[in-house]
């Protein structure tokens, strides 16, 4: 959620953050007319209740009158009292008038102002749609060298990870779309126990190495979480409604552990000197990929179901601080990649990849031998696709949760502010791993941070 003063001081800022983003920019002239209703009617409201309070006071002081006074002047007062008397009778209707009008136009105007998108950083390029992304670095092992084809790169054509897994009986997606319908499947033997290492592994990553407090993020929360955290209610088509008539509590499924670590500290005031809070979970992801349809319907790219390992940030009100953050948590995960020996690059999301929330993003993409154009003979040639997404929100989040800090020697509370990135999501992770350390004969190697999770295998066969 935007800063209300903020933009009633700079609406031009905001018309053109919510422009660059592809929103609609008059939802901010919207919000600012019914920004100014609103404010007239709470004046008019505090105006007659104030008349009310004025006309009490009066009586109050004619009252004590009346034991001193006599009969011509006790029946002058008791006229007066009982003319006064009527006055609050009299405003009563438009108070109540105000107050309907004040409640309809609050609602009208928390609606807008959670429509209302961050404004990108000024140093992001500004873009139509992801197409306008800019690669920032590349890295790649020594063994893979991008302007060659996998073919030339490793001596034999790649099979996707589709084939792949099949033929070691692995996966069965037929299964997993009878259990749950489509872009469902069920992974198998050793692949679920790759599944398991990588969520593992990252884990451990994370909370051992970098020290991160590991934390349960229960996927089923309230609707007020996914509004805080700004899912909703732009991203509300995306989320899984759970039908759940013995409550009065609207539940969904999380689409990413973010939702409920930053709704962990919602309506609270944290000490100073506990932050930063540095938090990390693995939690089941649910997403119903609605804005998809028919994109990637095979294999484990985009499905309705997986597992990540999320990693969160909530610092101090400080731009600067926040963008340290940033480049740290791409850091965590570049170091993660690297030592899965996985080619990536950094890609910078323009202004209109970077959704509502967020001021900044940079996307982390593996490459994956099965996507990308295909060559003469229809096989693909390859590409980077999405893997992890970085994000820097500043105080957007944490105004919407309520989540405050108090500066030493300040009276005044203000909002932290908070970054998320992935840590590893799989299956998808499992693409690059599985396509880049596959061998001629179909079998599969395990990369080696990953073969202590695996009970000391170092192929897959």
């Amino acid at each position: 959620m935007i800063d209300l003063k903020d933009l009633r001081e700079n609406p031009q800022k905001y018309r053109d953050g919510a422009a660059a983003k592809n929103y609609d920019p008059n939802l901010v002239d919207q919000l600012l007319e019914i920004d100014t209703q609103l404010r007239a009617a709470i004046a008019d409201r505090e105006s007659l209740t104030a008349e009310q309070n004025k006309v009490g006071k009066e009586i109050g002081q004619l009252a004590p009158k009346l034991k001193s006074a006599s009969n011509d002047e006790k029946t002058q007062i008791q006229a007066q009292i009982a003319e006064l008397k009527q006055k609050p009778e009299k405003l009563k209707p438009q108070i109540k008038e105000l107050e309907t009008q004040t409640q309809s136009l609050t609602a009208q105007r928390n609606d807008i102002h959670l429509l209302i998108p961050q404004p990108p950083d000024t140093d992001v390029p500004h873009g139509q749609s992801a197409d306008d992304n800019v690669q920032i670095s590349t890295w790649n092992p020594d063994w893979f060298d991008p302007a060659k084809s996998f073919e030339e790169n490793k001596g034999f054509k790649p099979k996707s990870h589709i084939d792949l897994l099949k033929n070691l009986n692995l996966v069965d997606f037929e299964r997993g779309v009878k259990l749950a319908g489509s872009r469902s499947y069920v992974l198998l033997g050793q692949a679920m126990q790759l599944h398991q290492a990588i969520l593992r592994y990252a884990f451990d990553f994370m909370v051992n190495e970098n020290n991160f407090t590991p934390v349960t993020a229960p996927p089923l929360v309230r609707e007020h979480i996914l509004t805080g955290t700004g899912f909703f209610p732009h991203g509300k088509d995306d989320v899984y409604h759970i039908a759940n008539p013995t409550s009065e509590d609207q539940l969904y499924l999380t689409g990413t552990g973010e939702a409920g670590l930053m709704g962990l500290h919602m309506d609270e005031i944290i000490d100073e000197e506990q932050l930063p809070l540095t938090y990390t979970t693995v939690s089941t992801c649910f997403r119903r990929e609605s804005g998809s349809a028919g994109k990637d319907t095979a294999g484990l790219f985009r499905i309705h179901q997986f597992d990540k390992v999320e990693q969160v940030v909530i610092c101090k009100a400080d731009e600067e601080e926040s963008r340290q953050w940033h480049q740290k948590m791409l850091g965590f995960v570049q170091h993660l990649i690297q030592s899965l020996q996985l080619p990536y690059r950094l890609l910078q999301c323009c202004t209109a990849d970077l959704g509502p929330k967020n001021a900044d993003m940079i996307d982390l993409e593996c490459w994956m031998p099965s996507r990308g154009p295909t060559d003469e003979n229809d096989q693909p040639t390859g590409a980077y696709a999405e893997t992890h997404s970085a994000s820097r929100l500043y105080d957007y989040q944490t105004r919407r949760l309520n989540l405050r800090y108090k500066p030493a020697g300040q009276k005044k509370t203000i909002h932290c502010h908070s970054l998320n990135n992935t840590v590893a999501a799989s299956p998808r992770i499992l693409i690059p791993i599985i396509e880049l350390y596959q061998n001629e004969d179909g079998t599969i190697n395990i990369p080696t941070p990953l073969q202590p999770h695996m009970g000391g295998a170092t192929i897959i066969k």
